[in-house]
């Protein structure tokens, strides 16, 4: 039997997590100011939406692979609706669940200048929930190769790097924030 479809769905949705893993730490180190001379922040939001670009990109190569491979009948609707294939529906479940939500960020950053600012936060702060699911579906739909030493050191570097950006993130401060708060708790004390 031809496993050339499921070999390239596997593939590609590893890429994808790698470039997912990449997108979210790059936007983490935006979102705490982090810059460089070799790296001003204009050039990290740059990279941050090109590999954001490129992961939905590969993420649908996997998708479209994994429909058109007939060994597990998944439809099209399974990719969107979650928990409704045969074909194991809990990890499937997570993967459609992981994508209507980086849809929603991909829909939200498209409209950022026609939005307020606060939905498009808000819609963005989900993909703390989507980089989780994203590697849970990853272990659990992936079958036998997901136990593999390498594919797991792949999804724990993938997991590590984000931990570390999170932790990063939160010791990280910065003036406009630290006035931001001031007056945020200014303004809870004298409403």
């Amino acid at each position: 039997m031809d496993q050339t479809l499921w070999y390239a769905s596997r593939a590609t949705g590893l890429v994808a997590l790698i470039l997912l893993t990449a997108t979210l730490v790059l936007g983490i180190t935006t979102a705490g100011r982090w810059t460089t001379t070799g790296w001003p922040r204009f050039v990290i939001a740059a990279v941050h939406r090109n590999l954001s670009l490129l992961s939905v990109v590969f993420l649908g190569v996997h998708i479209a692979t994994a429909v058109i491979d007939p060994y597990a009948a998944i439809s099209w609707a399974d990719a969107v609706v979650p928990f409704g294939s045969a074909y194991r529906p809990l990890w499937l479940g997570l993967g459609a669940v992981a994508f209507d939500l980086l849809i929603a960020v991909v829909a939200t950053s498209l409209l950022r200048l026609r939005i307020p600012l606060r939905w498009w936060r808000a819609v963005h702060w989900s993909s703390y929930a989507l980089f989780p699911l994203a590697v849970v579906h990853g272990l659990g739909a992936g079958g036998t190769d997901s136990g593999l030493g390498w594919i797991l050191a792949i999804d724990a570097a993938c997991v590590l790097a984000v931990a570390l950006a999170v932790s990063w993130r939160m010791r990280v401060t910065h003036p406009d924030t630290q006035a931001r708060r001031a007056a945020e708790l200014a303004g809870a004390v004298n409403p």
